[in-house]
């Protein structure tokens, strides 16, 4: 071993004792030389960093996303959705750089429509090949829990139905419900391809049996995005991914809005 390691090892170690440095945060944008030409000055907010990051996903004033993401945020707001708009930008971006994959959209946990209304209008307007959007969920509240659901104990998220979710999509055609408790209502879907799904069930072990069913049918380049995984109230959600992907070669991201994503950059089931 070479005599420097040790060294290096106490130095780092030494520094990271320290107490840490105070994170200067700034109430309003910072007036230092040229943030005055900064662009967009409406989106940024403070970070935990102290400088102020660019947040397309609201301005900082009035409920607007930036560019034309505005117009997927509305349409998912005015749909009905518990969807906040940091995640809502994350969903719309990973799902419209998929649309160049084979493969349907899949949402599992849909609830009133809102996240599921955002896809519609991107299969819409941007996919370059026809493809069906396939939705999942009860339309009735949440299922009954596992024992390590420490929020949840079923039947939460009630204030729904599959008529109401199906009279937004008036016209839709390629939108597909699946209504029931999962995994009985993937019976017959074993045909499916997808090349982008939100998982979106909050509690154990639907997401354990979503994993199974969708993952081996995901394109290879294809996105799952879990929503829940990094909450306190979902700790079986957390669980669920992390035991599905420890014995595969791909790892989720988690990212600080709450989301853990998956890129699948290889085949495997």
């Amino acid at each position: 071993m070479d005599a420097r390691v040790p060294r290096l090892l106490r130095r780092v170690w030494s520094r990271l004792k320290r107490p840490a440095r105070a994170v200067v945060s700034y109430p309003v944008p910072p007036t230092y030389p040229g943030q005055d030409a900064i662009p967009d000055r409406d989106f940024y907010r403070p970070s935990e960093h102290g400088d102020w990051l660019f947040s397309p996903w609201l301005a900082r004033n009035e409920p607007r996303g930036h560019g034309e993401f505005h117009d997927y945020l509305m349409t998912a707001l005015e749909a009905g959705t518990a969807v906040g708009p940091e995640r809502l930008y994350t969903l719309c971006t990973l799902a419209s750089q998929c649309l160049h994959l084979d493969g349907d959209v899949l949402e599992a946990g849909v609830w009133k429509g809102g996240t599921a209304a955002l896809f519609a209008k991107l299969l819409r307007e941007r996919s370059p090949r026809p493809r069906e959007l396939h939705l999942f969920d009860t339309f009735a509240g949440m299922p009954p829990t596992h024992e390590c659901d420490a929020y949840y104990k079923g039947g939460e998220f009630a204030d729904t139905s599959v008529e109401a979710v199906r009279e937004k999509f008036e016209g839709a055609e390629f939108v597909r419900f699946h209504a029931g408790r999962i995994p009985d209502t993937f019976i017959g879907c074993e045909d499916l391809r997808f090349c982008f799904a939100h998982i979106d069930l909050d509690v154990y072990q639907s997401i354990a049996d979503a994993c199974a069913f969708v993952y081996p049918r995901l394109a290879v380049g294809g996105v799952m995005v879990f929503d829940d995984y990094a909450w306190s109230t979902c700790p079986g959600a957390r669980r669920a991914v992390d035991e599905f992907f420890a014995t595969r070669a791909m790892r989720p991201l988690v990212l600080s809005n709450g989301q853990a994503v998956v890129f699948k950059a290889l085949a495997e089931g």
